[in-house]
């Protein structure tokens, strides 16, 4: 994996505040998010965290290939990422958050982290280009 690609797309992920995370359940059904934070490990892999609904985590848990797309619109400039999901941390729970006080059970009750082991980094972009590896 090339690290200064890394950089460039960390940078990038940093101005926007935010990355697309697509998965796909056992039978291959897709599924997008947004997560907010992109950085790396100290073991060098990529780490993904956001309050993810319940369907990102499922697919996750069943099928652990993913992209993570991190793209300007306003340049049509990016990067698409392959990776495979290598653990799932806990990071925050909220704490009493009950329909009976007024709180709703449909959003998401748990912060986590996606840790991705990158495999491939292309460019992406509205226009035509290419699937090779940056």
């Amino acid at each position: 994996m090339n690290k200064d690609v890394i950089e460039k797309v960390l940078g990038m992920a940093g101005h926007l505040k935010h990355v697309y995370l697509a998965t796909a359940d056992e039978e291959g059904l897709p599924h997008v998010s947004v997560a907010g934070r992109l950085e790396v490990t100290p073991e060098g892999d990529l780490a993904v965290s956001e309050w993810f609904c319940p369907g990102t985590l499922s697919n996750a848990q069943a099928n652990p290939r993913v992209s993570l797309v991190v793209w300007r619109p306003d340049i049509d400039s990016g990067y698409q990422i392959l990776g495979k999901i290598i653990e799932i941390r806990e990071l925050a729970m909220l704490n009493g958050y009950s329909p009976e006080h007024g709180g709703d059970i449909r959003i998401p009750q748990v912060e986590r982290q996606l840790v991705i082991r990158a495999e491939k980094v292309m460019a992406f972009q509205h226009a035509p280009h290419s699937d090779l590896e940056e």
